[in-house]
């Protein structure tokens, strides 16, 4: 299957949506879907947004409103988000190999090329 890349991803499958990144977001939030625009913060690194592209992707194809951000519901929607996204992210091979050779916990997410949260939704 190879690695996930979701630049690719989005550019194959919704080309016209556009990707915005020139814009420091709210504190705290490092993406967002609104309408035909997915918005990533300009203050993220290159693994940061290679793994909020892929939330956000998951979320433009759930296609779901979120309520306020604090309501059960929208932390419900983003640990469902998390979970594809992070399994999109991952080879889980290689991190269940990673995991037994006991690799420290900054190094796997290197490896994989994902954040250390990431590495807790799989």
């Amino acid at each position: 299957m190879g690695r996930y890349n979701p630049w690719k991803h989005l550019g194959e499958t919704y080309p016209h949506v556009i990707l915005c990144t020139a814009y420091e977001l709210e504190q705290g939030v490092r993406g967002l879907v609104q309408g035909d625009r997915i918005w990533l913060s300009s203050t993220l690194d290159r693994v940061e947004r290679r793994c909020a592209l892929a939330h956000e992707i998951v979320h433009l194809e759930r296609g779901i409103v979120l309520e306020a951000r604090d309501s059960v519901h929208t932390r419900e929607e983003e640990r469902i988000v998390d979970t594809i996204a992070a399994n999109r992210l991952i080879d889980t091979e290689l991190l269940t190999e990673l995991r037994a050779a006991m690799v420290p916990t900054a190094d796997i997410a290197k490896a994989l090329d994902v954040t250390e949260r990431v590495l807790k939704f799989v």
